[in-house]
């Protein structure tokens, strides 16, 4: 069965946010576990009754952190899912990719009003689309028109697909080539739709600017520096490494069809700026609080991320690779939620980095599965602010 369109503009991206705020909880406050649990406990075990293999979620404040966990590593097996398990984090790279672009601009090295022609000469033309009209910034933002191609995935479309193709490596040059013969979307600055090519043609442009890759920019200005030791990019390598959970993924079957297919090997490297990251709940919270507490880029870079606009196909807010996200108690949020072939996560900051909330599964799970992840992250949120955390 092939996905539809519709579904793959959310996946790797912020599928399904006002939905999961609104809608009502079905789970017991106990659980499957029969657990008379603390808050986060208790919302784990939701997500779990809700139809998910395993679930990890992690919360940090200034007076600490707490985890929790539910489900199992790999059914029939026993296994407990893993402290800190590591999981591909989808769409949150993006944020990762915003960051080493916002980094290079603070030091003069290109500007987010560059056209895209000046990095990549020729690269992207075709079908209306066309590099001399597209600046980074519209990449970033999801306003530059530039078609999707994932869709055309094999290895992510369906269970023959991936069982066929989920070793085949594919270059960045390769998949913009392909979507270049998609009629563009809208003309630059136009309108607004989610297309992971934006962010491949990102990671392309930091390798010409910097003469190095989009992998070792991000290990160099991130990863080292913030001491994230459970995180990584995998390039080509179709295994997690490390303490991990098996995801499983259905490929939009619907009811019924169980857990899905067993689909932790992957090689990634059709996600390279756009997904292509191993983590770690800790991490994405680390990664997240440094973030938005200005420990990553300067005051004028940071605004220029967390100044957004309208997407609506999400129902949210839309900076340079970062979300703005309503919470139920007032307010909003940043972060990024993402998904790649079973692994889901979500992970969100108050605005200046003090609180934040991330939680992954390692299936699709249920109808309520993705209602009560971001249930999780917009009460633990919302806790912040009633304890006085901007």
């Amino acid at each position: 069965m092939r996905v539809s369109s519709r579904r793959w503009r959310g996946l790797l991206a912020l599928t399904g946010v006002t939905a999961a705020l609104l809608a009502p909880s079905t789970a017991s406050a106990a659980g499957a576990t029969g657990r008379q649990a603390d808050p986060l406990e208790r919302q784990v075990d939701a997500i779990h009754d809700s139809g998910a293999v395993g679930v990890q979620a992690e919360v940090t404040s200034p007076d600490g952190r707490d985890s929790a966990r539910a489900g199992t590593a790999e059914p029939g097996t026993g296994r407990q899912m893993p402290h800190n398990g590591r999981m591909r984090i989808g769409s949150a790279a993006k944020t990762f990719t915003a960051a080493v672009v916002l980094q290079l601009v603070a030091e003069g090295s290109m500007s987010l009003d560059d056209k895209v022609e000046r990095w990549l000469p020729g690269v992207v033309r075709g079908n209306g689309n066309d590099g001399r009209r597209i600046t980074v910034r519209q990449l970033l933002q999801h306003t530059s028109g530039i078609p999707d191609i994932l869709p055309e995935i094999a290895s992510l479309n369906s269970a023959a697909g991936y069982r066929a193709e989920r070793f085949r490596t594919y270059t960045p040059e390769e998949l913009v080539a392909l979507a270049m013969r998609k009629r563009r979307t809208f003309r630059p600055g136009q309108g607004w739709s989610y297309s992971n090519t934006n962010y491949t043609l990102a990671a392309m442009i930091i390798h010409r600017v910097t003469g190095r890759s989009w992998e070792d920019e991000v290990k160099a200005r991130i990863i080292s520096p913030l001491g994230l030791s459970g995180t990584s990019t995998p390039g080509t390598s179709p295994s997690v490494p490390g303490p991990h959970a098996h995801s499983y993924a259905t490929f939009g079957a619907g009811a019924g069809a169980g857990i899905g297919i067993d689909v932790t090997e992957l090689n990634t490297s059709m996600a390279v700026g756009s997904g292509s990251i191993i983590s770690t709940a800790h991490d994405l919270n680390r990664f997240y609080a440094a973030l938005l507490g200005g420990r990553l880029l300067a005051p004028a870079q940071l605004r220029e991320m967390t100044t957004t606009v309208d997407a609506p196909e999400l129902g949210v807010r839309y900076g340079l690779g970062l979300g703005e996200i309503t919470l139920s108690c007032g307010g909003s949020y940043f972060g990024h939620p993402g998904e790649l072939l079973g692994y889901h996560t979500w992970s969100g900051s108050t605005r200046d980095g003090t609180r934040t909330a991330g939680v992954y599964t390692t299936s699709d799970g249920g109808e309520n599965t993705q209602a009560a992840i971001g249930r999780l992250v917009d009460e633990e949120l919302c806790r912040a602010r009633s304890q006085g955390v901007s």
